[in-house]
């Protein structure tokens, strides 16, 4: 149980530290230039290196601990962004890092070890034909969609994601997990995901997109982990998680729209456009 929570925290960091990564870029360059900044490429690095560890994770933890973990990467964003970016924290984002810390704690201790089983029948297929739908959707919504939606089909494609990978993982071994069909559904899921995001990103309020990708990516895969994936709350538990992921949610949400998690997503040109503070 302890290295499956120290990969889950150590892929929550990689995720953080990718993202200031590609914030400190998107100063250097604008557009498409920005995929040859070196640092961009190393944060895509780091983001596979933080699924991988996410996966090992997965594989011994049910999905509302884990997720729940990856979510609280904007505590790294937040702080990173403090003195890399040098952005401010508010008072409210200091308070909201400690209790995301304790709640996560909390959430953890409500897990417990819990390997990965079978999936039931017909879940691989259900699950591939709603990733491609995912895929529909945000090529409908993409142009002109709205940002709350953008930013639901974000949240909905990460939970995909991470269900699906949850459901791989009682494949014996890495590689059997990587091919096999349920890694179809990853794909489609994490792509849909990222350009989701990111366009929600582009068109609307980057904290509004933040909080909705965060709780999304707790509450969907934590429910369907419970219900359908066999994931259990220990015995005497159940407050305690429901708690320990309501502060962690809470907490996440006041650090989404922190001005430093902002100034972590924006785009280059959304920093040329807006006025000095």
């Amino acid at each position: 149980m302890i290295v499956a929570i120290v990969a889950a925290v150590v892929s929550s960091i990689a995720y953080g530290v990718s993202t200031i990564m590609q914030a400190v870029a998107t100063r250097r360059a604008a557009g498409l230039a920005v995929i040859k900044q070196p640092l961009v490429i190393a944060a895509f690095v780091v983001d596979g290196l933080a699924w991988v560890l996410s996966l090992v994770a997965l594989d011994k933890l049910p999905l509302f601990v884990v997720q729940a973990i990856i979510a609280s990467s904007l505590v790294v964003v937040v702080i990173l962004a403090r003195f890399v970016l040098g952005t401010r924290m508010r008072p409210v984002d200091r308070v909201a890092v400690l209790v995301v810390v304790g709640a996560l704690v909390l959430v953890s201790l409500a897990g417990g070890e819990q390997p990965a089983v079978a999936p039931p029948d017909g879940f691989v297929t259900i699950i591939i034909v709603a990733s491609a739908a995912l895929v529909v959707l945000t090529a409908v919504f993409y142009r002109a969609g709205p940002p709350v939606v953008l930013g639901v089909l974000g949240g909905l494609g990460y939970s995909g994601a991470a269900i699906a990978a949850r459901a791989a993982t009682e494949s014996a071994g890495f590689v059997a997990t990587v091919f096999q069909p349920l890694a179809i559904a990853i794909v489609l899921c994490a792509i849909a995901g990222a350009l989701s995001y990111l366009r929600a990103l582009e068109r609307g309020s980057v904290g509004t997109a933040a909080a909705i990708v965060s709780v999304l990516e707790v509450v969907i895969p934590g429910v369907v982990g419970i219900a359908v994936l066999g994931d259990k709350i220990r015995d005497g538990w159940v407050a305690a998680a429901v708690v320990g992921t309501l502060l962690a949610l809470a907490g996440c949400i006041a650090l989404a729209l922190s001005p430093a998690n902002a100034a972590a997503e924006a785009s280059a040109e959304e920093r040329e456009l807006s006025p000095p503070a």
